[in-house]
């Protein structure tokens, strides 16, 4: 796992947020899927630290919260 202080500017991210939020401000993050790493972020804060995991600790982590 890494962090980044700023989220990563690396062309060809497409960051993805969940179809569960709302558009109210709630809370809610963005996924960016990239071959080595998935990058997490807050979705109000889209200049802000971003979360990267391995894409096998991202499927873990989804399978958990939807089971």
């Amino acid at each position: 796992m890494t962090t980044h202080d700023t989220a990563p500017t690396a062309p060809g991210l497409v960051w993805f947020k969940s179809s569960y939020s709302t558009g109210n401000g709630g809370e809610c993050v963005e996924v960016a899927a990239a071959a080595a790493r998935v990058h997490i972020r807050d979705s109000k804060q889209t200049s802000g630290p971003v979360l990267a995991v391995a894409p096998a600790a991202w499927a873990g982590f989804v399978g958990l919260v939807t089971s």
